[in-house]
């Protein structure tokens, strides 16, 4: 049976009209939809953190704890739409299984500890100081050709260790990218990434 586009509406139509004649009560899903947990909560705009194209996030908070969340329709880049991580704002903030202390495991440890981030931010300075001041390169010698063409070897400064690498990560904006890839260059790393170019 052929149903042309006209008629499917008309039939859609009939059946929504004969749902109270058949029994189907809408009033409690109506009182409902006045209840809603977001009804009288003020949306506020932010910004995913999870890459670096900028969608909006309308955010519902109630005393210190995130209701709900939905992509911005007013924001230009996304305009209301969220990819699956967008999607998963919400999750980010209420999860049991979020971790919300750094956690550290000694090499040959079985087990995690929990540190401060006073701690953790220490050891990660004396980390990379020890690495750098043991494989910093100041100085190599390079061939190169000579006025006559024939084969030298000169010493030129490169400043750098090959021993540390750094990734850094989409959520930055180009300001903070900039700044992070300036530290790195500044430390002498060679090896500067970015996750969106993975």
């Amino acid at each position: 049976m052929k149903v042309t586009r006209r008629e499917f509406l008309k039939i859609s139509g009939a059946a929504v009209a004969a749902l109270p004649v058949l029994g189907f009560d809408l009033k409690p899903a109506m009182a409902e939809a006045e209840g809603f947990r977001i009804k009288n909560i003020k949306p506020v705009p932010s910004i995913c953190p999870y890459c670096g194209c900028g969608c909006g996030v309308v955010v519902y908070a109630a005393d210190g704890k995130v209701l709900s969340t939905e992509g911005d329709p007013d924001n230009p880049i996304n305009q209301g739409s969220t990819c699956a991580k967008g999607a998963s704002v919400f999750q980010l903030h209420d999860n049991p299984r979020r971790m919300r202390k750094p956690l550290y495991r000694a090499p040959y440890s079985d087990h995690w500890e929990e540190k401060d981030w006073d701690w953790v931010f220490n050891e990660i300075a004396q980390r990379i100081k020890k690495t750098r001041d043991e494989t910093f390169v100041s100085k190599e010698k390079v061939t190169t050709k000579d006025e006559t063409g024939a084969d030298k070897e000169i010493e030129i400064i490169v400043n750098r260790t090959d021993a540390i690498a750094t990734l850094g990560g989409a959520a930055l904006d180009n300001e903070e990218c900039y700044l992070y890839s300036k530290l790195a260059r500044s430390l002498g790393f060679t090896y500067v990434e970015h996750c969106a170019r993975l």
